[in-house]
């Protein structure tokens, strides 16, 4: 039956520190996979996109063959290939777990609809994902190598893509899955100090870049501060967004339910209190 688009989609973004052992290359983390379409499953959420990190199946290739820097040299042709067909085959693991599960997922490649200018998102065919969400098919899209109109060829991050979608899909809100609980006041991994930020707003969000730019400092979070910046258009378009620990049981469930859980809500006003 086909549902029709009444009702706004969700997009989940899973990491790819959550989904491979990040310390060897091109080796899923299959119980992970596992867990988190069977939190995908219970949820039964109405319309969903998903999309996933390349984590050590992309980075490593890219990073040989410096696609991210776009075309210098011929050789790059082939590593573009490469970490292409890497993005493809944990894709393939991610769908087929979905399959397995009942879910029907389908795999979009973000080279085949996506063009970017210097990096950034330039064009995207939606229609196609609009239709599919019509008839009641998950989507699942990656970060991926994508051609590119003016350095021949670049990296899209899944956090750009997220972002995009959200707003070409009008989407509901947008899930993060990470391998920490949220958005923090330092790197968690390495400051035992560090304080989880419960709630943010976008001007809130944007003095904290200001205060880590003025400082020199880069990404002070472990990267999460580059991930929350490429959500801002989103945040911007009144898109809600959370941050959770997708390596904790249930937290993404409990995100998709839109049930109270551990982790960093970033709105584009802060939420006024009615008085009862």
């Amino acid at each position: 039956m086909v549902r029709g688009l009444s009702s706004k989609p969700i997009v989940l973004k899973l990491g790819g520190s959550v989904i491979t052992n990040k310390e060897k290359p091109l080796t899923p983390n299959l119980p992970a996979i596992q867990r988190l379409t069977e939190e995908i499953l219970r949820a039964n959420v109405a319309l969903i996109v998903l999309v996933h990190g390349g984590g050590s199946f992309g980075h490593p290739i890219a990073e040989q063959f410096r696609i991210m820097e776009g075309y210098k040299d011929p050789l790059q042709i082939l590593g573009f290939s490469k970490t292409h067909q890497a993005m493809t085959k944990l894709n393939k693991l991610i769908v087929d777990s979905l399959i397995n599960h009942n879910i029907p997922a389908i795999a979009v490649q973000p080279s085949s609809c996506v063009v970017t200018k210097a990096g950034r998102i330039k064009s995207m065919q939606e229609r196609p994902l609009k239709k599919m969400l019509e008839m009641g098919f998950v989507p699942v899209l990656y970060g991926d190598a994508v051609l590119d109109s003016e350095i021949g060829f670049a990296i899209l991050s899944g956090d750009q893509l997220v972002s995009s979608l959200a707003i070409k899909l009008n989407a509901d809100r947008i899930i993060i899955g990470a391998d920490v609980n949220g958005l923090y006041t330092a790197d968690p991994k390495t400051n035992p100090s560090a304080r989880l930020i419960q709630h943010i707003t976008l001007e809130e969000l944007r003095k904290l870049e200001n205060k880590i730019e003025g400082s020199k400092v880069i990404d002070v979070t472990g990267g999460m501060f580059g991930k929350m910046f490429e959500l801002m258009p989103a945040i911007k378009h009144g898109i809600r967004a959370i941050i959770v620990n997708a390596i904790k049981p249930n937290r993404v469930y409990k995100a998709l339910k839109d049930e109270k859980v551990v982790g960093t809500i970033i709105e584009k006003d802060e939420i006024i209190e009615q008085p009862n």
